[in-house]
């Protein structure tokens, strides 16, 4: 019996390793044919003959791009997007998990409000409300049309909760008898604790702020204020080389709609590829770990 036991445990982690791979592949292969599309020359691009390498290796399709005025300020609207958007996130989530982790004995109203955030994950207002309020409020076509509407992530909050549950009451305690306050408790005590689940609920907002897109072109009337990936999205569709001038003959015979398209796409992707390896780290106990108490 130990020993069925050890080669079906064996079989399990051949054909679950073999599916994980195979799963990591099908995620990173788009994305390495993108990149040598990219470094690719117009003909090989057009004719379709890159895969996973760069045919006729050269840069200039990237050149193009960062000399695009349109590219540079979109790309700095989305940093400020993603600046401004993960601390206005990161705040209200702390501030509304932290009661929301209280016992009912000691925040009476916490299953009204628990339940008044948990039903905004299963039923949203829709798009011509929220369009409205956004309207109404005075922040069309600025940079907090982009932030405000998306200000409390409930999912985010609820896992803060559980996490702010599982830590241990007597820390709290002692706080208390120390006369520690609860906004001093909060951010002396939990926040600290808490470094796992905020660098991945921090991820988690900073992922979702890159890459939104559709906002961007519904509140922003001028194509100046777009930010990246909502920039990106009209010239992937739209996209023709003909801004270049005469004197970049030889730039369009390396270059394509499709080899732009792509040095674009993976400039786009590039921050966020950056970040993730230095937060990965808390990426997976923050969950594990925010999800232990419900």
């Amino acid at each position: 019996m130990v020993e069925d036991r050890s080669w079906g445990r064996r079989l399990f982690l051949i054909g679950n390793t073999a599916f994980l791979a195979a799963l990591a592949l099908m995620c990173i292969l788009p994305l390495v044919h993108v990149l040598a599309v990219s470094f690719s020359s117009n003909t090989a691009a057009s004719a379709g003959l890159v895969k996973l390498w760069p045919i006729d290796f050269n840069t200039k399709s990237y050149e193009y791009v960062l000399r695009q005025e349109a590219f540079l300020r979109s790309l700095f609207v989305s940093v400020e997007r993603v600046v401004l958007g993960t601390i206005v996130n990161m705040v209200l989530i702390v501030l509304t998990a932290y009661p929301l982790s209280k016992e009912v004995q000691a925040f009476r109203m916490r299953t009204i409000y628990v339940w008044t955030f948990f039903l905004t994950i299963l039923f949203g207002g829709g798009l011509v409300p929220t369009y409205m309020v956004v309207q109404k409020t005075g922040i069309m076509n600025t940079i907090w049309a982009l932030i405000l509407p998306h200000a409390v992530p409930v999912f985010s909050v609820v896992l803060l909760l559980n996490f702010f549950r599982g830590l241990p009451k007597e820390l709290e305690e002692a706080a208390l008898i120390d006369g520690a306050g609860p906004f001093t408790i909060m951010w002396r005590v939990f926040v600290p604790l808490s470094t796992p689940a905020l660098a991945t609920l921090a991820l988690f907002s900073m992922v979702g702020h890159w890459n939104a897109w559709f906002d961007g072109l519904i509140y922003m009337h001028t194509p100046e204020k777009y930010p990246l990936q909502s920039y990106l999205q009209t010239v992937i569709i739209q996209q023709d080389l003909q801004q270049l001038s005469m004197t970049d003959d030889k730039l369009l015979k390396l270059i394509s709609d499709r080899t732009f398209s792509a040095a674009q796409i993976f400039l786009g992707a590039l921050p966020i590829l950056l970040v993730y390896p230095f937060l990965q780290k808390y990426f997976m106990k923050g969950i594990v770990l925010g999800s232990v108490k419900g």
